[in-house]
Order: structure tokens, then sequence, then C-alpha cells
């Protein structure tokens, strides 16, 4: 097992090059993007989990203070976009951007918050219903249509905001598409349904289930629910390119990108290859773009062990083939 303290030093070092170093040119592109919110309300311990990227432009989000980050490609720093705490967005999880609403997953807190991202507006909010269940609003996948849906890793629910209902005037409740209870989805103790991808089609979605190590096919149509054969992993982000699915799998502090190559009834799975990079720090999930992945760097295992952690980092990789 590699040091936490070795591997952090080496990365802050490497950091640290990258920034005094002069702006890159228009042939050079970062391998390590910095969260920084130095200057800033924003809690320096951000544990990032969830990114989504349009274009040149990436937002990562903080499962401490629900600060959403905001980065270029081009640049190796990403600085805080919407602040942490508003709209009682006190935890940032999954999130997508469609054209220029961004999408962001609450956690714990239950609330999925829509944002115009050239203006940073509110312009919806939906909250699970208030059962006094455990509730995980976890990840969050755009169908073609536009319909957004949002997976719970402790409820057996999946949930659908339609195309039509994208904006709401005050706290909306979120509608349930799907409750997985009596299907072929399980829910067991621990974190059930995590990432969620839809393909290009939009008939299907995959869904992973990461505490049983199991991915799920779920019709959009008929709300069927099928296992898909062939594939064992411990799934938490997903990115659906054609019919290869990568999984970021988390393994303490090696994490790799599992790359699947699936039917076309997305039924079946074909692992080609697990992949690392040294800059993976309890990897989450994925953004791609164009040939590469943009990989977050939770650092989780350093909070659950009570460590400091280091400099908090989205590592760019190529996507495996």
């Amino acid at each position: 097992m590699r040091s936490h303290r070795s591997a952090r030093a080496a990365l802050a070092a490497l950091l640290l090059l990258a920034i005094s170093v002069p702006a890159a040119s228009a042939h050079d592109t970062p391998t390590q993007y910095l969260l920084d919110p130095t200057g800033t309300t924003a809690a320096a311990a951000i544990f990032p989990e969830g990114i989504t990227a349009r274009g040149d432009t990436f937002y990562v989000g903080s499962t401490t203070d629900g600060t959403v980050y905001r980065g270029d490609l081009r640049s190796p720093t990403a600085t805080p976009f919407l602040p942490g705490g508003a709209d009682g967005r006190t935890s940032a999880v999954g999130m997508k951007v469609d054209g220029r609403t961004l999408f962001v997953a609450g956690g714990a807190t239950g609330r999925v918050f829509a944002y115009d991202v050239r203006t940073r507006e509110l312009t919806g909010t939906w909250q699970v219903e208030q059962t006094g269940a455990p509730t995980f609003l976890n990840d969050i996948a755009i169908s073609p249509r536009g319909d957004v849906y949002v997976t719970d890793s402790l409820r057996p629910t999946l949930y659908r905001i339609d195309r039509a209902d994208r904006r709401t005037p005050s706290v909306e409740t979120l509608p349930t598409f799907l409750d997985f209870t009596g299907t072929a989805l399980t829910y067991a103790p621990g974190f059930n349904v995590n990432g969620i991808v839809i393909s290009q089609d939009g008939r299907y979605a995959v869904v992973a289930q990461s505490n049983t190590a199991t991915l799920y096919r779920v019709g959009l149509r008929d709300r069927s629910v099928i296992p898909v054969d062939g594939v064992t992993v411990a799934g938490d982000g997903l990115v659906l390119a054609g019919r290869t699915l990568y999984a970021v799998e988390r393994q303490g502090d090696v994490g790799y990108i599992v790359t699947i190559a699936l039917d076309r009834h997305l039924t079946a799975g074909t692992v080609l290859s697990r992949t690392t990079d040294p800059g993976f720090d309890d990897p989450t999930t994925a953004a791609l773009v164009g040939r590469s992945l943009l990989v977050v760097n939770s650092q989780f295992g350093e909070r659950a062990a009570g460590e400091a952690p280091g400099p908090f980092t989205v590592s760019r990789v190529r996507a495996p083939r």
C-alpha cells in the first residue's frame, strides 16, 4: 500500500510546479486540475465526488459544504462557482450539465438543484418525499429528450424530472419513476444504486449497484430491470460511449477505470481492462472530454481514517480502449 504522506508530497510538488510555470501553449493540456478554495469561504477540505463537463468547461462538487467548482480544460486550477450552503445545497454529489442548465444531486439533503450556468440563477429545486426514511441522492443522467434521472443509494427508487418540468417556482416533490421493490434489483445494507448512464437512443439506463458489484439495465419505456451478465464491478460513476462503458471502481487508495464492452441489448458485457493512474486517490466519478476522462480524486479514504488530506484534484487520463 502506498503512503498517503509520500503521495501527497509528490502530488503537491507537481501541482506547485504546474502553477509556477507560464501559461500552457495551445498544444498543452494539464493532466491534473487543482480544486482551489483560496480566498473564499469554501471549505478547504473539499472531498469532491461528482463531475460533469461541456465543451472546455467542467464542474465538480464538494460533499463537505456543497460548493460547486468550475474549471477550464486549458487551465490547471478550478475555483468556486456556486457557494456552498446557498439554497440549502450543503452537499454536492452527482451532477450533469445540459445546455445551459446544471443539475446537482444533494446527497443526504434529498434535494436536486438546477442552475443557469450563465447567470448562476437557481431555476429549479426538488425534494424527495418526506417519509422519514434515509435518502442519498447520488447521481444524475439526462436522456436525449431532456428527462432528468436521479439515483438514490438508500431508497429503492429511481426518480425522473420530466423535460417539461425542469423549472420550478418553488421546491417541488421529486417524482418517482421506478420503485425497485420486487424487481431483480434488491436493496441491501450499504450504498446501493450509484452511477447511472443512458443509452444514445434513450431506451435504456444502466445503473451500478455498488455494494453488490452488479450492473443493471433499466428500460425507460417499460420499466424493466435486468442484470447485466458477465460483469462484476463495484461501480461508482459511470460513463457510456456507444457500447463502451467506463466504470470508476474505488478500491481504497488504488482506484481503477474498468472498461466494459456491452452487447447490443446492454444485457451482457465483458470486462476489457482495469487501469489505474499514479494520480488517482480514491477516485469516484468521471466525465468524458474528447478522448480523455476527467476523474475525481475524492480522498474519502483520508477522511475515513481521520488523516489530513492533500491537495484536491481531478486527473485527466486517456480513455482506455
